[in-house]
């Protein structure tokens, strides 16, 4: 059976734990189509999202960046721009997702430990939808720069812990990942 009417059971949309689990997939319809949720009668307000994720690098690697020593450039630079050019992009590679205005985009890397570099991005919108998946991919863009320009030293680097650390504003409510551990 086909239905172009989304899904919209307000109260089958339970929420547990500080935002931390919901109950109902609101890209699908009752019959398991996916579409673009509405977001027409929302409101304007100012949204927040905080991803992370790290990459583990070799001490070569490691020692590549820091002394800015790799060929092709400085490799946190390319991949802070990359991060930003993908944060802008979002819509386009995650079907679903709705093309926001973004305000601001900060990127952050910083060594939590020999070998392992951790990028954070901030992104901001003011608009009627969160902007978590565009600082997920913008933080996923940036460690995948990092591995494309430093694969020819070591291709044993490993991406992990991409996630949404917290997001504020929205209908939904804030969010902080510390909160659901």
């Amino acid at each position: 059976m086909h239905s172009d009417t989304p899904h919209n059971d307000k109260n089958s949309q339970h929420t547990t734990n500080a935002q931390c689990t919901e109950t109902t997939l609101t890209h699908f319809t009752p019959s398991g189509e996916a579409h673009m949720v509405s977001i027409s009668d929302k409101s304007d307000s100012h949204r927040q999202a905080i991803a992370e994720g790290q990459i583990h690098v070799s001490e070569a690697v490691q020692r590549l960046i820091i002394d800015h020593g790799h060929k092709k450039g400085d490799v946190l630079g390319i991949a802070r721009i990359a991060a930003i050019m993908a944060a802008k992009k979002t819509a386009d590679i995650i079907p679903l997702c709705h093309p926001i205005p973004i305000t601001h985009i900060h990127v952050d890397f910083d060594y939590t430990s020999t070998q392992i570099i951790r990028c954070t991005v901030t992104c901001d919108t003011i608009g009627k939808t969160g902007i978590e998946m565009e600082a997920l991919t913008a933080c996923s863009a940036a460690l995948l720069t990092i591995y494309d320009m430093c694969k020819a030293v070591d291709k044993s680097m490993t991406i992990e812990s991409i996630r949404l650390v917290k997001k504020t504003g929205g209908k939904s409510g804030d969010f902080s990942a510390t909160e659901c551990q």
